[in-house]
């Protein structure tokens, strides 16, 4: 097509956008130096631990180098969506102190900040406009084949995207249509998805410095990916370059699965001559399985896989965090040890020393982690928080809790305080069946 066609066809597409230069404009950069980062998960279930793993990096990030940490929800997957996800994710996020600064804070509450909506469903428009601009600049067309629905079909091309991924070079058909057969198909009613018309070349690469992998050699991206699906939804890879690019992230922080995206994603952002973003993809914490292989640690399997497990078992919010952090940087051990008093916010965190192997997760240093939290609280501490889990989460015992109150204090009280204080209770939810 010739510079006028694609301009045609953009405004076919996409009539009575904004230009992009107006968001750009609009968002300006932020006033702090420090790290910007974000958790942004979809509402299609409950909070992940993995996903509290992350959220403690970039809280932790944010925290070190005097940034912002934001929550946005990216909720464009109508089909998989949870009613009250998005609410819970927020509210897990609080309850384990790793409160965002800023974005998304529930179906309730009004967001804070200046860069929003911080719900993906909020900003069609702004997707439309950069959406515009690619098919403006000849980088990307409509699409109108159909869809595999066989449900096999799906499940079998997405495991050769996860096995093969920027290996699989995919050229859709549709790139080669003329502006007078875009113009039938529309005229006929036929929907379309919009793809990238990728520009890579097979076996050529390029280097990319990861802030956790560090430099990796990468295959140019070959697939002329989906940005935005026929029914107007984008897909992640095409809002996440949209949407932290006008939030102003300054660091991507992700599990280790994306990387492998990592150059359509790149790709994207040169298109649409946007810096390429800091990515950090981190390692996955995983269980042995039946034959005592790893594996990630799966929603379907896992009861703890949910965060509000903890929660329920009774586990001090600053223990699970603690653990984390000594899976997340193998140094936190040693400074906890020297710095017994400080809160772990004030750990030294730094990202490029969190391992690129997968860690196991492993119960036995939680519960020693948790037994020695609890060890340095006081009687009346411990009898606290056992009335505040019995509150939530066993109200039947909560009589029997005050009622003896008198009794558990002095039990409480027992060898707590100085070098060497008891470690007998590992989460409060035992504590009836230890003092039976």
């Amino acid at each position: 097509m010739l510079e006028k066609e694609y301009l045609e066809l953009a405004d076919l597409l996409y009539p009575n956008t904004k230009d992009v230069n107006y968001y750009l404009n609009k968002f300006a950069p932020r006033v702090t130096s420090g790290e910007v980062t974000r958790l942004a998960p979809s509402p299609t279930g409950y909070l992940h631990i993995g996903q509290l793993y992350q959220a403690l990096i970039h809280r932790m990030l944010a925290n070190s180098t005097g940034g912002i940490f934001y929550m946005r929800l990216e909720d464009t997957d109508n089909k998989r969506e949870v009613e009250n996800a998005g609410q819970i994710a927020y509210d897990m996020l609080c309850r384990f102190g790793l409160k965002p600064d800023e974005g998304y804070r529930g179906d309730n509450m009004t967001e804070i900040g200046d860069y929003g909506p911080y719900v993906q469903s909020h900003r069609l428009e702004i997707y439309y406009a950069f959406a515009h601009e690619l098919v403006k600049c000849g980088k990307a067309f409509p699409c109108f084949c159909q869809m595999a629905e066989n449900k096999e079909e799906i499940l079998r091309r997405r495991e050769e995207e996860l096995e093969e991924t920027s290996d699989l070079e995919v050229k859709d058909p549709c790139r080669n249509l003329t502006l007078s057969e875009i113009k039938e198909k529309l005229s006929k009613g036929e929907k379309f998805a919009l793809r990238l018309k990728s520009s890579g070349t097979k076996d050529k690469t390029f280097e990319f410095t990861d802030e956790i992998k560090g430099k990796k050699e990468i295959r140019e991206n070959l697939k002329d990916d989906v940005l935005i699906k026929s029914n107007g939804i984008p897909v992640y890879a095409f809002a996440h370059v949209v949407d932290d690019t006008l939030m102003h992230t300054s660091i991507i922080v992700r599990g280790q699965e994306w990387f492998q995206s990592l150059p359509v994603h790149i790709e994207l952002s040169k298109a649409l001559n946007l810096p390429v973003f800091k990515y950090a993809h981190t390692p996955s914490v995983c269980v042995l399985d039946e034959s005592g292989n790893k594996r990630k640690i799966s929603k379907r399997k896992d009861t703890f896989a949910d965060v509000r497990f903890f929660l329920e078992k009774g586990y001090p919010v600053e223990a699970v965090c603690e653990y984390l952090l000594n899976l997340l940087n193998s140094d936190f051990e040693l400074w906890r040890k020297n710095n017994p008093t400080l809160h772990y916010f004030e750990f030294p965190f730094e990202i490029n020393k969190v391992g690129v192997t997968n860690p196991l997760f492993d119960f036995m240093k939680l519960n020693d982690i948790s037994k020695s939290i609890i060890s340095r609280y006081t009687a009346e501490q411990v009898y606290a928080s056992l009335v505040a889990w019995a509150t939530e989460w066993n109200k039947a015992s909560l009589s029997l809790i005050e009622e003896n109150k008198d009794v558990l204090l002095n039990m409480f009280a027992i060898d707590r305080g100085g070098e060497r204080p008891r470690k007998d209770i590992t989460y409060f939810s035992e504590v009836l069946d230890l003092y039976n």
